[in-house]
């Protein structure tokens, strides 16, 4: 069992930076591969960044790749999203999920279906 917050969002004016925390509980955190999401008001919820248990594999969406980094600590149990150079497009609910999977293509973690815990959610708001 996994449980996740979110941290870190907020109201930011437009070009400004956010990093959102999610700390994860339980001691497997290492394990389990992490991603974010993010649903807007009317919107789908769409895939933002994942990272892998170790790091070492990482994707992103398209359109956030240069602006929006993912990172993690597996000693603090947390998974952090940079986002930089923020729109009023990027407003949104922010999610952090974790999935436990091992041996899959970076594809895998992009679908949201995948993923077996996710936190509650933090608002990023981005004024103009």
């Amino acid at each position: 069992q996994v449980q996740l917050v979110e941290s870190g969002g907020g109201l930011v004016q437009a070009g400004g930076s956010l990093r959102l925390s999610c700390a994860a509980s339980g001691r497997t955190f290492s394990r389990y591969g992490m991603g974010w999401f993010r649903q807007a008001p009317g919107k789908e919820r769409e895939f933002v960044a994942a990272i892998n248990w170790s790091g070492g594999r990482i994707n992103y969406a398209e359109s956030l790749k240069g602006r929006f980094t993912v990172s993690r600590d597996n000693a603090k149990n947390t998974v952090y999203l940079q986002m930089n150079s923020l729109t009023p497009e990027d407003t949104a609910v922010y999610y952090c999920a974790a999935v436990y999977a091992e041996r899959v293509g970076s594809s895998y973690y992009t679908r949201g279906a995948n993923y077996d815990y996710w936190g509650q959610g933090t608002q990023v708001t981005v004024s103009s």
